[in-house]
């Protein structure tokens, strides 16, 4: 519940992002709840936003697609966007700039003169390192330079998208270009990262609002992520998850499993190893579905270093959580059923009556066509 009390005036809320002081508070609440923040912090928040001077932000773009911009700037909620550019003071980002060339340089410079030790890097893309970094220059210098310039007087440095926190799709071998995250290329362990291809731009507003009402960071996990957005397996807060867990899989795209919702594993999902938000989140406001295993697409693992762009597809998720040991094995190959040897061991275990017992072997589904002793079933 939101802290409708919050010392913020109505009409300048109005005026200044275009909806109402009601909705501008329910925002606040959710921003405050989706950080794990306690009673009362929505209200703080809703006074940084309104109240302090806005955080200057230094966009650079390297080696990327621009989709994390995108995901900000194409968001479908109707507020989503101005927010964004509302509550930051964005004085360089190359794709926005009206400018070009020597005017957009000398911006961003004189951006860091004027906010000398308080405004916020982002960095989009990966580095290069290999060949002294040619690979991707802007403004005569390597993305390298330009990043080491920029991030020595910089309050925050934040690596958004997969490619910028460890490498992404640009570093997947062989890595012609010699790619890498950002904190890899700085050799420094203060920079926050915000994985996905392309992540949420909700995770990306929250840590930044988090720093503007707080003066500090949101605690993050070993990976340097935040952990209100990385802190839970995908797989624990998916829609499918009783599916798995009933032992219910997708085997093939556009089967009957496939079309009536079961769980993707074992078409290569990787939520059961990914950690991330997005079904908590979604993306965009597009509807309950708007995530790709909503979709129907199995995870790919894209905010993982070593999983996203790395893994194959198809390859099985390692398992960091398990189903109860009561439900169908989900490593079961296709084959003819339980044998009689293998149901009566079952119910032993479980300490079932034969029928019972029978009941829970037939939920097997595709169960190995051989008994427990290697043996032919009968």
């Amino acid at each position: 519940m939101y802290d409708d009390s919050a010392n913020v005036n109505g009409t300048d809320i109005e005026t200044r992002f275009g909806v109402s002081r009601r909705d501008f508070m329910k925002f606040c609440a959710a921003m405050a709840a989706t950080m794990g923040l306690p009673k009362g912090a929505d209200a703080q928040i809703a006074e940084a936003i309104t109240n302090k001077e806005r955080p200057s932000v230094i966009w650079l773009h390297h080696q990327e697609c621009t989709g994390c911009s995108e995901s900000l700037l194409r968001a479908e909620h109707p507020t989503l966007e101005k927010l964004i550019l509302e509550i930051i003071s964005l004085d360089y980002h190359e794709t926005l700039f009206a400018a070009a060339g020597h005017q957009a340089e000398a911006a961003r410079k004189a951006a860091m003169e004027k906010n000398k030790g308080k405004y916020i890097l982002v960095v989009e893309g990966a580095i290069p390192l290999k060949d002294g970094g040619i690979y991707c220059k802007i403004g005569g210098q390597t993305s390298l330079e330009l990043t080491r310039e920029v991030a020595k007087d910089a309050a925050a440095v934040i690596a958004i998208g997969s490619c910028a926190s460890w490498g992404g799709m640009p570093s997947t071998p062989p890595n012609p270009t010699g790619a890498a995250g950002v904190g890899e290329a700085l050799g420094r362990k203060d920079v926050v990262t915000i994985p996905g291809c392309p992540p949420n731009p909700y995770n990306f507003l929250s840590t930044v609002v988090h720093f503007l009402t707080f003066g500090t960071l949101p605690a993050l996990d070993h990976e340097n992520r935040p952990v209100f957005a990385y802190g839970r397996l995908i797989h624990d807060n998916c829609e499918r998850r009783a599916h798995f867990d009933a032992g219910r899989f997708a085997m093939e795209f556009g089967d009957e499993g496939h079309r009536k919702g079961y769980c993707l594993y074992k078409l290569g999902c990787k939520g059961p190893e990914t950690y991330a938000n997005c079904p908590a989140i979604l993306f965009n406001d597009a509807g309950p579905a708007a995530w790709p295993v909503g979709t129907g697409h199995p995870c790919i693992g894209c905010t993982e270093k070593g999983i996203g762009f790395a893994k194959p597809i198809h390859a099985l998720a390692d398992l960091k959580t398990n189903p109860p040991i009561s439900y169908p094995r989900i490593v079961e190959e296709k084959g003819e059923g339980a044998s009689l040897g293998a149901a009566a061991l079952v119910a032993g275990v479980a300490g079932l009556a034969a029928g019972a017992g029978f009941k829970l072997a037939g939920n097997l589904g595709k169960a190995d066509a051989k008994d427990g002793n290697g043996t032919d079933a009968e």
